[in-house]
């Protein structure tokens, strides 16, 4: 089974987030005034990851996204979830 596999990657509550204030502050606000209270940016990354399930291909993920260093532990945050898969055995 093919199944994808989405890693999340956000600066934790508390850090600073200079590329989502500035989105904040030169676009939403310039468009939507004051509706939207704040903006956060982060990086998206979707994986198609062959596995046995689910829970495996969401651990194969987490051990790429923590050996490649794709993201700092002391300062973000990580969402990894399986958002669809396919049936390879056509």
């Amino acid at each position: 089974m093919i199944y994808e596999v989405e890693l999340i990657i956000m600066n934790k509550d508390g850090v600073r987030d200079p590329e989502g204030e500035t989105i904040q502050r030169y676009v939403v606000e310039k468009i939507v005034d004051n509706a939207v209270k704040g903006t956060r940016a982060g990086k998206y990354l979707l994986f198609r990851v062959d596995s046995r399930s689910p829970e495996e291909a969401v651990g194969i993920v987490r051990k790429l996204a923590d050996e490649g260093r794709f993201y700092n532990p002391m300062a973000h945050r990580v969402i990894i979830r399986v958002v669809g898969r396919e049936d390879c055995s056509h």
